[in-house]
C-alpha cells in the first residue's frame, strides 16, 4: 500500500558533523500559525549509545501553555527526514512521520520512490506506531527493532537571545551575553524525536540532512 504526499512547505539544512541544529520560528507566512510550520531541526549522537543517532523536528513554535494543551499534529501533514550520504546533496534515504487518531507512525529509513517535493510512502517497508504524548505528562516513547519514537509537546529547546540580536542589529551591541536571556522560555513546540542505529543511515562518516513538512494531496 503507499500512499502520495506533495510537499506544503519545508525547511532545508544541511548537517555535516555529529550535532546539528537549525531554526525557523514562524518566519513562513504561507504556514505560520498551522501546524506544517517547522520550528527547529536538530540531529546528534545518542548520549546514551553511541551506535545510534537522534533525529528531532518540531513545528507549531512560541505556543504558549494554554495554546499547547489543545494544540495537535496536523493529520494531513506528514514530517519528512531527508538523509543525503554520499555527498550529491539528493536524499538516498528518508524517514516519513504521520499521524493518526492521536498516534505517530514512522516509517524507515528507507530509499524513496524518486527524490524531490513529492513523497510516497511505502508501508510495505515496515512501520513503528507511538501514542501521542499529552501535553503535561510523562513521554511516551515506543521501541521496536532497536528505533525508538516519540511525539508531543516539549518546551522549545531552541536558545535565542531576541533583545541582544536586536542591540547588535542596532549597533548598540557587539556580541551576545553569556549566557544572554532565552527569549523563547515559557513556549512550546510539537516535536518529533527518532533514535536510530547510524548503520540504518549508510557506511560513510557523515550525512547531509533537512526536514519538511509535505501535505496529502
Amino acid at each position: 500500500m503507499k500512499k502520495t504526499i506533495t510537499l506544503f512547505a519545508g525547511l532545508f539544512v544541511l548537517a555535516t558533523g555529529i550535532y546539528l541544529s537549525a531554526a525557523d520560528h514562524n518566519e513562513a507566512p504561507a504556514v505560520m500559525g498551522l501546524g506544517t510550520d517547522l520550528a527547529d531541526l536538530f540531529a546528534y549522537e545518542s548520549p546514551n549509545n553511541s551506535n545510534n543517532m537522534v533525529l528531532a523536528a518540531t513545528v507549531s513554535g512560541l505556543l504558549s501553555p494554554n495554546a499547547t494543551a489543545t494544540a495537535s499534529f496536523d493529520e494531513d501533514m506528514m514530517i519528512e527526514f531527508n538523509i543525503d550520504n554520499n555527498g550529491d546533496n539528493i536524499e538516498d534515504l528518508v524517514v516519513q512521520c504521520t499521524f493518526e487518531n492521536n498516534k505517530v507512525q514512522m516509517y524507515g529509513p528507507y530509499a524513496p520512490a524518486a527524490p524531490g517535493t513529492s513523497s510516497t510512502i511505502d508501508a510495505t517497508e515496515g512501520m513503528i506506531e507511538a501514542d501521542i504524548t499529552p501535553y503535561g505528562t510523562n513521554a511516551i516513547v515506543v521501541s521496536d527493532g532497536g528505533i525508538s519514537l516519540f511525539a508531543g509537546p516539549r518546551d522549545d529547546p531552541f536558545f535565542f537571545d531576541l533583545n541582544q540580536f536586536g542591540d547588535i542589529l542596532g549597533g548598540t551591541a557587539t556580541s551576545f551575553n553569556n549566557p544572554g536571556d532565552d527569549s523563547l522560555k515559557g513556549t512550546n513546540v510539537l516535536a518529533i524525536v527518532a533514535e536510530l542505529p547510524k548503520s540504518l543511515l549508510g557506511s560513510g562518516e557523515s550525512i547531509n540532512l533537512w526536514v519538511e513538512t509535505k501535505r496529502k494531496q
